[in-house]
C-alpha cells in the first residue's frame, strides 16, 4: 500500500494523553519509519472530557480562567476555551458543575446547581463571544438549567413571590420566572450543545430515574427530583411557551439540555458531529491515503456517537481506510467494523499495570503506530 499522506486525528486518552499528545506521538513512531510522507494533525473529541483542550489547541485558541461557584456554591477556580476564530466559546459544564468536582459524600442532585456553568456563559458572554459550543457530560446536577438562567440574571419566584435559590429539590417550587432581568445578550446568541442521550426530561427514561442513582440519589429523592423538573418544565411551558418536557436531549446533564433550549433557543446534536463540522473536517479528508483514530478504550459503546465512528463514516465516503489505535480493545469493538473502521490495534501488547500504561502512553503509541506502519509499508 503506498501511502502519500496521513491524517491523524485521535480524541484524548482519559487521565493520559492530551487529543494532540496522541497524535503527536502516532506522528513520531511514523517518522521512526517514513521521514517523507505528508502527515497532518487534526485531533477530535466527542464533546465529553478534552474536547475544550483539543478545540483550544487545534484553532490554537486559548483557555480563558473564571472563579465560579462549583455545585454546591463554593467558588473555585474554572476555566472556558475561546477559539482561535475570536468568536467562539467552548464550555466544558463539567468544570463548573461537574460530579468530578464532589466527594462521595458530597454528592446529592436534591442540593446541587447550574450556576456556575451559567457564570461561566456569562463571562464567555463579557469577552464578546455570541456563538457557543457546550459540552454537558459528566453533571452533579438536575436542577433543569435553572441554576443556569438564574446565573444570567433570571429571577425565579415561589407562591409568595421569595427568591428561590434554584437546585434539583428547590426547583419544584418556583411558580414565577421574572425575565425582567434576564442578560439582553441571550437574544444574540447561537449555542449548540453536544449531546449523545436521547433522554427526555422526565418519565421513566427521564433525567432523574436513568442518571440520579450516579449522582447519589436514592429512590426516594429521584421521585421528588423527577416531580421537581416535571413542576419547572409546566412553569417554562406557561409563562415561556416553550414546551421541553418529552425532547429527545432535554433529560441531558439533569436537565440541563431543557434549560438551554428555553433560555438560549439551544440545539442539541451529536458531539462528535458538532466537533467535526466545527473542524471542517471533510476539507482536511483530501487527498489523505489513510486515517488513524484512537481513544482510551474502544469497546461496543464507542458506535454510540463516539468521535472515531463518526469520523471513519466520514473517510468512508471517499473510500479512506481507517484504523483505531486504542489504550485497550474492550468488549464488542469488532462489532466497529460494520461502521467504517478497517483495523484494531491496542497499545497493551502483554500483561501490563493499567498506571503503567497510563504513566507510558506516549512512548506505547508512539511503538505501536511504528510497527503499524512497517507492516502496511511492506
Amino acid at each position: 500500500m503506498k501511502i502519500k499522506k496521513i491524517l491523524l486525528s485521535p480524541q484524548e486518552f482519559k487521565e493520559s494523553l492530551s487529543g494532540i499528545e496522541v497524535a503527536m506521538a502516532m506522528k513520531k513512531g511514523i517518522r521512526n519509519v517514513d521521514k517523507n510522507v505528508t502527515i497532518d494533525l487534526c485531533p477530535v473529541a466527542d464533546g465529553g472530557d478534552g474536547t475544550l483542550q483539543t478545540l483550544v489547541d487545534i484553532t490554537e485558541g486559548e483557555l480563558i480562567k473564571q472563579k465560579v461557584h462549583n455545585p454546591l456554591g463554593k467558588i473555585i477556580d474554572s476555566e472556558w476555551g475561546k477559539l482561535g476564530d475570536n468568536k467562539t466559546a467552548v464550555i466544558e459544564m463539567a468544570k463548573a458543575s461537574g460530579l468530578a468536582l464532589l466527594n462521595e459524600n458530597e454528592k446529592d442532585p436534591m442540593k446541587t446547581s447550574t450556576y456556575g456553568t451559567g457564570e461561566l456563559f456569562k463571562s464567555a458572554l463579557d469577552h464578546g463571544i455570541r456563538d457557543f459550543i457546550i459540552g454537558i457530560g459528566g453533571s452533579a446536577t438536575n436542577d433543569g438549567g435553572a441554576g443556569f438562567a438564574s446565573a444570567l440574571g433570571a429571577k425565579l419566584l415561589d407562591s409568595n413571590k421569595d427568591v428561590v435559590i434554584p437546585t434539583g429539590e428547590s426547583v419544584g417550587k418556583i411558580s414565577h420566572i421574572d425575565t425582567s432581568g434576564l442578560d439582553k445578550r441571550l437574544k444574540e446568541v447561537k449555542v449548540m450543545v453536544a449531546c449523545d442521550v436521547n433522554n427526555p426530561l422526565c418519565g421513566k427514561n427521564g433525567a432523574s430515574n436513568i442518571f440520579g442513582p450516579q449522582k447519589g440519589a436514592n429512590e426516594q429523592k429521584i421521585k421528588i427530583l423527577d416531580k421537581s423538573l416535571r413542576h419547572w418544565a409546566k412553569v417554562i411551558k406557561d409563562q415561556m411557551n416553550k414546551d421541553i418536557l418529552n425532547v429527545p436531549g432535554s433529560g441531558a446533564a439533569g436537565g440541563l439540555g431543557a434549560g438551554l433550549m428555553a433560555f438560549t433557543d439551544a440545539e442539541l446534536s451529536s458531539g462528535a458531529d458538532i466537533v467535526l463540522d466545527y473542524l471542517n473536517y471533510e476539507k482536511k479528508l483530501e487527498g489523505v491515503d489513510l486515517v488513524i483514530v484512537g481513544e482510551g478504550q474502544t469497546d461496543k459503546s464507542t458506535q454510540f456517537n463516539k468521535s472515531p465512528i463518526a469520523v471513519s463514516l466520514r473517510a468512508k465516503k471517499y473510500n479512506i481506510p481507517v484504523i483505531v489505535i486504542s489504550g485497550s480493545l474492550g468488549k464488542g469493538y469488532n462489532e466497529l467494523e460494520n461502521m467504517g473502521i478497517d483495523a484494531f490495534f491496542s497499545i497493551v501488547n502483554g500483561p501490563m499495570d493499567l498506571q503503567y500504561a497510563i504513566n507510558n502512553a506516549f512512548k506505547l503509541i508512539e511503538t505501536t503506530t511504528q510497527e503499524i506502519y512497517k507492516s502496511i509499508s511492506l
